[in-house]
């Protein structure tokens, strides 16, 4: 490779050896930082000089062979072929000096390496004798001396060298050597006297600088290239040569900075520095910043002036930029250099360092976190309060880390170890629940142990109960409630809580008490403490699904919904929320899809993906009842992406059941099978999240004309839910999908019985409950009564805003009014229908409404509004119609044309007026020709 980064360099050394030809002896310093490409001139010049006739003498010094008296000078003499005249007498000299230096060294006991070393009359004749053999050389030829590295030049070859420097002015000798910038500690002497000589020469080599890291990189590079990695290589190296290369081998190699590459040169230019330099480096990787000087020299064992050199000396050499290394890489392999002892070693007094310095929790369990076993008990304490502040800053896996590592530690009792292991399965249950069952088995024992204390026990049993591990809950809730709790206590309301939220959510094990009424929550004893804000709403929500009282939660609901902020108790996180959405789709609340997808789009700390996944399970079975097929089965797609299927444990069942549901609706009956064939944990059955999944399964049989399959799916839902004691319909209209079963077994006797079962039920005062069971009666029932039914069935559906189940009433109105002869009301209802089709996208309920005989030509208008009326009607009161045509609600098309429900109200009176009809089910479907139009003009 040509050194087009150091030609200037280059010339000079040629021009100094033309000189030295013409007898003007000089002495060439390369002085600059390791890896600056000293070595690579120095050969150069050599090569130049023997190619010019000149006898060339060379010497490499390194840190090993310092203390080895005229090592240097050995090597000089060496490094030609043994010969008579000067060479041989250099020899011969070099051989009494070593003699001498030996002696000298046994009279005084020790070595004195790395120290001056005096010179008596003896020694200066023996060097005088070598500098005039080396001029006696010249005298034939140009003589060139090159010294690598002289920095490790033992001190007997100094005093030899400067000897020959202060006679070589006129004689033609070259002497190139090599020197660091930085580091001169104990060679001020040699330097100042080397630099003093008229006939001294510094050569500096400073880093490259960005114009020329880009002409380094032209040479093996496009222009183009080189000109826009120019940037980044100057940065990543600090203009050093020797990592330029690296980054260089590493780009050709593939890319990136590598630790094949540039790596292994940082080792390099370790390697090259001295020990207290190192020292400092190897702190400096373990602190990550420079900004502490005294605590940087307490951890490399050196002083402070020592640290400021050391990173002067750093930077010079590429490694470091201001307080920090470079890159990455450096970091780690200069890590990865040291042995595991001392690099566990190094990271632990780090931490206790940093401790002492009162430093912050997070910063000390980074470095905590990387060693197999912290030590102590203020490694826990720290550890622990680091867990909870990276929690609060939303570092889930940091937090993770830290209690692993404060678990490792295995300081304090079974009992810390054990509620720090609780922590532990509560963090990682936000982000992936798989992840915390091998813990459960060694907390399990811990509870059976009684080194689990009864409110973390009770956060074990709803761990047990998402894995399906329903045998070990139970035995550990048995032993929580024949334990003697304060009654009062802040662990004995929760457990009143958990029992209550068990009886919605896994009933087998909940416990058969008398359930207090609706607002029992306000007549606590009056001594008993507030329990947490986002506990006791379990409980009150919770029991009121049970007891089919949802609608006289609906205010709590929606103060739990408010009060929900971006933090919160992640023993329980979830619940609060979603019971409170619960409570919402029991009672057909249009405000559940707006306050799910706000949750959604809430920014929560820590991030949740089990939390999102779940939200966006409610978010499907919401779009479900709205009938929004395809924003259910997006949902129910990305609530099995948040995390994985086998993670969800037995919660599975919500959000596959909504897919299996939503796709048999739209007529993609392969899809919905290849759902129903994943494996699903056999305790899911047990619980709450089951029904949704049999209730599922029931409807895609039915649809594929497995009748008595989907008869027995809804009987089994019917089973467990009277068995459980929350046979209420909020959770899954069992009844009326058993009735509509029994109607294609042509058994109407027994869907009448189930629908009027139904409509006796406590808590079916809500609009779907009643309107699915009128359904039911009406299709079952003689042809003349159905209108009416139907009719009621159809506003209850109009007012939960359900586009799926209105179609269906539709097609039967136009069936029935077909039957009674009533074709132009029949062709009415029916086209409405087609309409809401289009919306809703049910593939199969399309092709029932096609296959519906039509007549073209005969107006299907309605009594009392003519064709063309609908000019008539205002641009406001034309939209609004419209909408309600769509069989949006009077509060969704509000919200979608930003007008208050009653404006919306008054709209649809002046209309009906206009057009002398008396509802909106009457209204003339060509009036939803716009709906489309106005949908997305509003929404946008």
């Amino acid at each position: 490779m040509e050194l087009v980064e150091r030609a200037e360099q280059e010339i000079s050394l040629k021009q100094i050896l033309m000189e030295c030809g013409a007898g003007k002896g000089a002495v060439a310093l390369l002085d600059g930082p390791g890896g600056s490409g000293k070595t690579e001139l120095l050969h150069r010049a050599a090569e130049h000089a023997r190619r010019c006739g000149g006898v060339v003498l060379r010497a490499g010094c390194s840190r090993a062979e310092s203390a080895l008296p005229y090592g240097v000078l050995g090597q000089l003499l060496y490094s030609v072929p043994a010969a008579e005249g000067p060479i041989g007498r250099l020899e011969e000299l070099y051989r009494r000096l070593s003699a001498e230096a030996a002696a000298a060294d046994t009279a005084d006991g020790a070595a004195t390496a790395a120290a001056a070393v005096p010179i008596g009359p003896e020694r200066a004749l023996l060097l005088n004798e070598v500098a005039a053999a080396f001029l006696e050389l010249a005298e034939s030829s140009l003589v060139f001396i090159g010294i690598d590295s002289i920095r490790h030049a033992d001190p007997h070859s100094l005093d030899c060298l400067l000897y020959l420097v202060r006679r070589t002015g006129s004689a033609r000798v070259m002497i190139v050597l090599t020197d660091d910038t930085v580091a001169q500690a104990g060679r001020s002497h040699f330097r100042t006297e080397l630099l003093d000589q008229p006939h001294t020469r510094r050569v500096p080599l400073e880093p490259l600088t960005e114009s020329q890291v880009a002409a380094l990189l032209a040479g093996r590079l496009d222009q183009s290239d080189a000109e826009r990695l120019a940037p980044e290589f100057h940065a990543v190296s600090g203009g050093s040569l020797l990592l330029l290369r690296a980054l260089l081998d590493d780009h050709e190699a593939g890319g990136g900075v590598r630790t094949e590459g540039y790596g292994r040169a940082v080792l390099r230019q370790l390697g090259r520095l001295d020990e207290p330099v190192a020292a400092v480096a190897r702190a400096l990787t373990v602190l990550g910043s420079a900004e502490a000087p005294d605590r940087l020299a307490r951890l490399a064992g050196v002083d402070h002036g020592v640290v400021e050199s050391a990173l002067r000396t750093l930077e010079s050499v590429g490694l470091v930029d201001g307080l920090v290394l470079r890159h990455g890489i450096a970091r780690q392999a200069i890590l990865d250099d040291l042995p595991a002892p001392e690099r566990t070693a190094l990271r632990l007094a780090a931490a206790e360092l940093l401790y002492e310095q009162g430093c912050p929790a997070q910063d000390i369990a980074l470095l905590l976190t990387k060693v197999d076993a912290p030590s102590g008990d203020w490694s826990v304490d720290v550890l622990l309060e680091a867990a909870e502040q990276e929690l609060l800053a939303g570092r889930t896996h940091r937090a993770v880390a830290a209690l692993e590592a404060a678990l490792r530690a295995r300081a304090g009792s079974d009992v810390v170890h054990a509620a720090i292991e609780s922590r532990l399965v509560q963090v990682r249950r936000l982000f992936d629940p798989a992840t915390a069952e091998h813990h459960l088995t060694a907390l399990t024992a811990a509870a059976r142990s009684g080194d689990l204390d009864p409110a973390h026990t009770l956060d074990l049993v709803r761990q047990l109960l998402w894995q399906g591990r329903s045998a070990e809950a139970g035995e550990l809730l048995d032993r929580l409630r024949e334990t003697h709790l304060e009654p009062h206590s802040e662990v004995a309301a929760l457990l009143e809580d958990t029992e209550k939220w068990l009886a919605w959510t896994h009933p087998t094990l909940a416990r058969r008490t008398h359930r207090p009424a609706a607002g029992a929550e306000q007549r606590q004893h009056p001594g008993r403490p507030r329990t947490a804000p986002l506990r006791r709403p379990v409980a009150v929500l919770a029991d009121a699904l049970v007891n089919g009282r949802a609608h006289e939660a609906v205010d709590q609901a929606y103060q739990v919904l408010k009060d929900r902020g971006p933090t919160y108790d992640i023993a329980w996180p979830e619940e609060p929320a979603l019971l409170a959405l619960g409570v919402l789709l029991c009672t057909d609340s249009p405000d559940v899809t707006a306050w799910s997808d706000r949750l959604l789009q809430e920014g929560h700390t820590p991030y949740s993906p089990t939390w999102t996944g779940l939200l966006s399970a409610t978010r499907a079975e919401a779009a479900l009842r709205l009938g929004d097929l395809t924003a259910a089965v997006e949902h129910a797609h990305q609530a099995l992406n948040h995390i994985s299927p086998n993670a969800w444990g037995v919660a599975v069942g919500a959000p596959l059941g909504s897919l299996v549901l939503a796709t048999v609706r739209m007529g993609h009956y392969d899809e919905a099978g290849a759902h129903l064939t994943r494996a699903v944990p056999k305790p899911m059955f047990d619980t709450r999240y089951g029904l949704h999944y049999l209730h599922a399964r029931g409807q895609y049989h039915l649809a594929t004309g497995h009748h008595h399959a989907a008869l027995a799916d809804f009987l089994a839902c019917g089973d467990r839910m009277r068995a459980w004691g929350i046979d209420v319909p909020g959770i899954v209209p069992w009844r009326t999908s058993a009735a509509e079963a029994w109607l294609e077994l042509g058994n109407r006797e027994q869907a009448a019985r189930l629908a009027y079962d139904q409509l006796g039920r406590p808590g079916t005062n809500g609009a779907r409950a009643r309107a699915a069971a009128l359904r039911v009666l009406a299709v079952g029932g003689p042809v003349a009564r159905r209108p009416q039914m139907l009719s009621e069935a159809l506003d209850l559906y109009e007012r939960c805003g359900d586009r799926y189940e209105q179609i269906r009433i539709l097609a039967d109105l136009g069936e029935a009014y077909h039957e009674l002869g009533d074709n132009r009301r029949a062709r009415t209802h029916i086209r409405r229908a087609r309409h809401l089709v289009a919306l809703c996208g049910a593939a199969p309920l399309s092709e029932g409404l096609l296959s519906f005989p039509d007549d073209p030509e005969d107006p299907s208008a309605t009594p009392g509004a003519p064709a063309g009326d609908g000019a008539l009607l205002t641009g406001s009161e034309r939209r609004v119609a419209a909408l309600a045509v769509g069989g949006y609600t009077n509060r969704e098309i509000a919200a979608k044309l930003f007008i208050t429900p009653s404006t919306v109200e008054q709209h649809l009176t002046r209309v009906y007026r206009k057009l002398g009809v008396r509802c909106r089910k009457d209204l003339p479907v060509e009036l939803s020709t716009s709906v489309v139009e106005v949908v997305v003009g509003q929404e946008a």
